[in-house]
């Protein structure tokens, strides 16, 4: 493709985001922007680090060859919109070591024999312990890049004996890991338990666990889940999808539910993100957006919300969802 095509390009882009954006209510509906740009953003964030700095300084130059005023300043917010003058491994990063922290505020000084109803059979100290050996696990492997599968039980993460000291040995682990992952190359090979073997797949896997866990915590100790940023709830949300097809105790009851062909559409009223699950082949086929599909169900919360939802920590029959079609 010719430098004149990809400037050409990436102008018009540019433009027509500049032009959703900055539109009134009586000429774009609202909620039909966000969708726009919500499914837009995501295309863009599935581009590689070098292909996203690409398209950065491509969206940089068409706002600079035009004159300065307010049509130049929209433009040069293009890129920022999208994230792409961020690093996506390192913005992971950022994200797990905010919600690891997050997760240790909330433990510490809870009493660990507290009973997590999310989690039948374990209390709070087994939930840290759980969360704080990921983050080792996750640490040893974006360092020592082993080829084929380690277990969390190979490792000798040294779990102190007192339960009531589980927040800071969490807390160390979750350090580690974020130091780690910052100073690894997310492009370098590494066993993974899904089909992205590199090390930028833990940043991703590590910020899902934290996430659901952290909410574990929540509704432990207080009955209910803090909201979660729509934006980090989308990326778990990815990833859970990406990555369920890979674990045997959720591709399995999956590839025998008989359902083959059925829609299921989630919504998150918070963003206008939107995902459709199409059952069959033995497991399910997914996708950001609405597609053209007619949902034989749908499914309408906050991202959050669904995202605990496909994690189990909510029943479909909670009142917080909005259900339509086939409830089965």
């Amino acid at each position: 493709m010719s430098d004149a095509l990809l400037n050409a390009l990436a102008e018009a882009l540019a433009g027509l985001v500049t032009a959703v954006e900055t539109s009134d209510e009586d000429v774009l509906d609202p909620d039909t922007a966000v969708k726009w740009l919500e499914d837009t953003g995501y295309v863009l964030r599935g581009l590689g680090a070098e292909d996203r700095h690409a398209l950065d300084r491509l969206f940089r130059e068409a706002a600079l060859r035009q004159p300065p005023g307010p049509g130049r300043a929209h433009l040069l917010l293009v890129s920022e919109g999208f994230g792409l003058d961020e690093d996506p491994h390192l913005a992971a990063v950022d994200a797990v070591a905010d919600h690891a922290l997050r997760y240790a505020h909330t433990v510490r000084g809870a009493d660990p024999a507290t009973p997590v109803p999310t989690c039948p059979g374990w209390t709070l100290g087994d939930l840290t312990r759980h969360l704080g050996t990921i983050h080792g696990w996750a640490e040893h492997l974006v360092t020592a890049r082993p080829a084929t599968r380690v277990r969390p039980g190979d490792l000798a993460l040294d779990p102190p004996a007192d339960p009531a000291a589980y927040p800071g040995w969490f807390a160390a682990r979750a350090e580690g890991f974020a130091a780690a992952a910052r100073a690894a190359d997310p492009a370098a090979p590494v066993w993974s338990p899904g089909a992205e073997p590199y090390v930028r797949h833990y940043p991703r896997h590590v910020l899902a666990e934290t996430v659901v866990h952290l909410a574990d915590a929540e509704i432990a100790l207080t009955g209910t889940a803090r909201p979660l940023a729509p934006g980090t709830a989308a990326e778990a949300l990815d990833h859970h999808l990406a990555t369920a097809p890979h674990i045997p105790w959720i591709a399995e009851p999956l590839a025998h539910l008989d359902r083959d062909g059925a829609v299921l559409r989630l919504d998150a009223r918070d963003s206008g993100a939107a995902w459709t699950l199409v059952l069959g082949g033995g497991g399910f086929a997914w996708s950001r957006g609405r597609g053209g599909t007619e949902p034989t169900a749908t499914v309408t919360a906050d991202a959050g919300e669904l995202l605990l939802l496909m994690h189990r920590r909510y029943d479909a029959d909670d009142p917080r969802f909005t259900l339509a079609g086939d409830r089965g």
